[in-house]
């Protein structure tokens, strides 16, 4: 394993050796020229200033504070492959998952890899002016909106792995809505890891919600072969005044699985986002969230909520900007950590100079159901306004012996006692999914998943 000592040289650039780093610099150098190729001008137009940030900053050690119980190089210093040449994977997802989530009617897309599957795409039926599917696609369509939005919230001075991601990404997934479009139905989209070797997927979301639009997008990960797999994903969400969007993240990938996503939100006047993103099988997850209320009255939900076991890990880290007055903010993260699983939350509410009337409300909850299970948090605000309302908590304990007993008492065994007591702490940031079908579906799953089945949505065959 690399060593996690760090100085800067001549240039200022990060040295640790730079063993895992040389690796992704030599192999970018070498590589650039086929990367650009199969890829549009507004993801490579924006490749050489990722590529001098990622030298500059090499991966946070553990010597960073928030990055301080999460081994990022020792998650990427294992030889990947890369399918920079963009060759087709021999996969029809449509044959392997079948998602009949009972009454929850969605347009369905695929991602395999990091490749957007245009194959078999379902027949259009989106209002005049919307778009959804390939990145690529997209740029070559409409690239003077490509260009406005793409990479412009997703920086890579301050995130290496966003960096990386912006050097590496060749295509994504789009999401197009103009000003005061609704879509009826959710979208989903559904990402893939498929392949005979460990292989390294760099994706990217871009979702432009103009104002007065709306819709809802679903996003599962799923792995399929019993391979080691890395996925570093960047997610950018404009949501313009008085839209509204919903963005689901459900994770059920393998536990040889690392993904690393850092999603981006900014928010005009009177805009209203929900964030909610589940974990019920995975390796290490880091899953970034930076939130600006740029717009007086917008609203945001950000919640999220892990199960986890055997020696998963996930980590998340969260920022939201209140930046203007009147803003509100409301976040609510839990995990569920039994074995030796590692659950770890660092959560800051910024509230900047003249944004009066601020309301935000951060929670964290973490049930430790061993004695193995490491649970970490750092609830944070920093407040630059007088006339606010904020709040902060943080709890980490074990299942209520009282609770226990009294249902024991009732006639049920204690360990269906612990299973319901489980199920009900999580029930919360469920019931946040505003869409009926999926949050049934996400009881059902959240069950399943404490009864020790790792249940698959549906008949979806992915992964078995």
């Amino acid at each position: 394993m690399p060593s996690n000592s760090r100085k800067k040289d001549m240039n200022g650039l990060v040295s640790r050796d730079m063993q895992v780093e040389r690796q992704y610099i030599d192999f970018y150098a070498k590589l650039e020229d086929v990367i650009c190729m199969n890829a549009p001008e507004c993801m490579n137009r924006r490749r050489k200033q990722a590529f001098m940030d990622f030298k500059k900053q090499g991966f946070p050690t553990l010597k960073d504070e928030d990055y301080r119980r999460t081994d990022v190089a020792a998650a990427f210093a294992p030889d990947f492959g890369v399918n920079f040449n963009r060759y087709k994977t021999q996969l029809n997802p449509a044959e392997v998952f079948r998602c009949d989530v009972p009454n929850m009617s969605t347009q369905l897309f695929f991602i395999i890899n990091d490749s957007f599957n245009d194959d078999n795409l379902p027949a259009s039926r989106f209002p005049k002016g919307v778009y959804v599917g390939g990145l690529k696609t997209f740029a070559e369509n409409c690239p003077e909106i490509a260009a406005k939005y793409y990479g412009q919230i997703a920086k890579t001075s301050e995130d290496s792995i966003t960096a990386l991601n912006t050097m590496y990404a060749q295509d994504g997934f789009v999401l197009y809505v103009p000003e005061n479009v609704r879509i009826e139905k959710p979208i989903q989209l559904v990402n893939v890891f498929r392949s005979a070797a460990d292989i390294m997927a760099n994706r990217r979301i871009l979702v432009i919600m103009e104002p007065g639009s709306q819709a809802q997008l679903l996003v599962c990960d799923h792995t399929m072969d019993e391979i080691r797999c890395l996925a570093t994903q960047v997610v950018e969400i404009f949501v313009g005044e008085g839209a509204a969007f919903d963005y689901y993240d459900l994770e059920e990938s393998s536990v040889s699985t690392a993904r690393f996503s850092s999603l981006y939100v900014r928010q005009e006047a009177a805009s209203n986002t929900l964030i909610d993103g589940i974990t019920l099988n995975n390796g290490l997850t880091r899953n970034n969230y930076r939130i600006t209320l740029a717009g007086e009255g917008a609203d945001t939900t950000l919640c999220g909520m892990s199960i986890l076991d055997r020696d998963q890990h996930i980590d998340a880290y969260t920022h939201i900007d209140h930046a203007v007055p009147r803003c509100h903010s409301r976040e609510l993260f839990k995990n569920v950590l039994r074995d030796k699983a590692v659950g770890i939350f660092t959560g800051r509410i910024l509230v900047e100079k003249g944004a009066e009337k601020t309301e935000a409300c951060q929670t964290n909850r973490n049930l430790c159901l061993t004695n193995d299970a490491c649970a970490y948090s750092r609830p944070q605000l920093e407040i630059y306004a007088d006339d606010v309302k904020c709040t902060h908590g943080m709890t980490t304990g074990q299942l209520d012996e009282q609770a226990l007993f009294y249902m024991q008492s009732r006639g049920l065994s204690r360990e269906e006692a612990r299973i319901l007591l489980s199920v009900a702490f999580t029930s919360d940031v469920i019931e946040n999914v505003r869409l009926d079908a999926l949050k049934d579906r996400l009881h059902y799953l959240v069950e399943k998943r404490f009864r020790g089945e790792l249940a698959q949505c549906a008949d979806c065959r992915v992964g078995r």
